[in-house]
């Protein structure tokens, strides 16, 4: 038991020093090594924000074109993979089958113990580039159908996509996935990237690093929760039946997925991007239903007191739900996205860990008993 102060959470306590992303909570500012998520989001690729975070700096024409043939040959998943991930029941999550298959990767990698700069980049490329194979074979393997190989004139959104469905998706659909990996691929020091840094800090390898940041996005108060809201508006049902559903919900106490966010005291900036990027799909489409659903309860909830008082906005996973869902994301399927995305920085915040490296061990504050008596077995009641 100490006189320090401890802080619920971590709340408040910076833990590592990165020039990796920074966010201001105050004032809705999300910058990647500078750059505003915004003007990432409208004009770079996921490629280019992999590269980004990667080296700190964008590519040129030339070492993009280096960077997107390399994942290019680091996609293709080999057959002992496919066979582990077909031995898997049908009705498992897709987040604890990607946590599986990094174990697998990390075990076939004959680097997977060399912690050296360079070959550290070459596992991150490696993860990065595996991931959306691994989601969407996942994705056609519990469903009995042939798993789609990747090709080589596709992007890396758009081949998630070809992947998944067999066939290629739109322009829309690929932009909307686009912007979605661009958005999500950083945020500061976010419960996943924390603890691949933690374990990272043990002189962990990538490949636990990242496997042990999957098993922490897969909760709902973190990477789980996109797939939580998509489920409250689906409970909804119809816009007709917003209001009444939000009154109930709030007789009820019960929380609104997607609504507040524990850094940000305005709105959320990618949820600004994503709510724009879900009315120009619903105008593509000819449906909106979701949509004016979720706009529907955004809207009770900002003229609700409750919400007001505690500055609770919409976050990104409120509208990144709705526009992932209208371009043909299966919901549970929503999670592993955000995996794919944020592959890039974790694997960026490993490298920055082996950097300037120093294991972390924080204190806790006990708060139990002192000086019990030991007790017998036999006179134990």
């Amino acid at each position: 038991m100490t006189d320090e102060t401890s802080a619920k959470g971590l709340e408040g306590v910076v833990v590592a020093q990165t020039q990796l992303s920074y966010v201001d909570g105050q004032i809705g500012k999300l910058v990647y090594h500078g750059y505003p998520i915004e003007a990432l989001a409208r004009n770079a690729s996921f490629e280019e924000v992999a590269y980004l975070l990667w080296h700190k700096k964008l590519p040129n024409k030339t070492e993009l074109a280096a960077l997107e043939e390399a994942l290019k040959e680091n996609r293709a998943l080999d057959d002992d993979l496919v066979g582990i991930m077909s031995c898997l029941p049908k009705d498992a999550h897709p987040m604890g089958v990607l946590r599986t298959a990094v174990s697998a990767l990390g075990a076939s990698d004959p680097e997977q113990e060399d912690p050296s700069p360079e070959a550290n980049l070459r596992k991150a490329i490696r993860l990065t580039a595996c991931f959306p194979t691994v989601v969407a074979a996942w994705g056609r393997i519990r469903e009995g159908e042939a798993v789609v190989e990747p090709r080589d004139d596709l992007g890396h959104a758009a081949n998630f996509m070809w992947m998944l469905h067999g066939e290629e998706a739109s322009e829309d659909a690929v932009r909307a996935v686009d912007a979605y990996l661009v958005m999500l691929a950083d945020h500061g020091m976010n419960a996943s990237t924390f603890s691949a840094r933690v374990t990272t800090g043990t002189q962990g390898d990538m490949y636990s690093a990242i496997t042990t940041a999957c098993g922490t996005l897969k909760g709902p108060l973190h990477g789980g929760a996109n797939e939580k809201v998509m489920q409250m508006l689906l409970e909804v049902e119809s816009l007709d039946k917003a209001e009444a559903w939000f009154e109930q919900a709030r007789a009820e106490g019960r929380r609104l997925m997607g609504i507040g966010h524990r850094v940000y005291k305005v709105e959320d900036p990618r949820a600004t991007v994503l709510r724009d990027m879900s009315r120009d799909i619903a105008e593509t489409s000819g449906d909106g239903k979701w949509l004016d659903i979720a706009l529907r309860i955004e809207g009770l909830a900002r003229a609700d007191q409750y919400f007001i008082e505690r500055n609770l906005y919409a976050n990104v996973d409120f509208y990144s739900a709705v526009a992932l869902y209208a371009v043909g994301i299966p919901i549970d399927m929503f999670t592993p996205l955000f995996a794919m995305s944020r592959v890039a920085g974790w694997t960026a915040h490993v490298m920055e860990q082996w950097a300037n490296n120093r294991l972390i061990r924080p204190r806790g504050d006990y708060v139990g008993p002192q000086d019990q008596a030991w007790v017998p077995l036999d006179e134990r009641d």
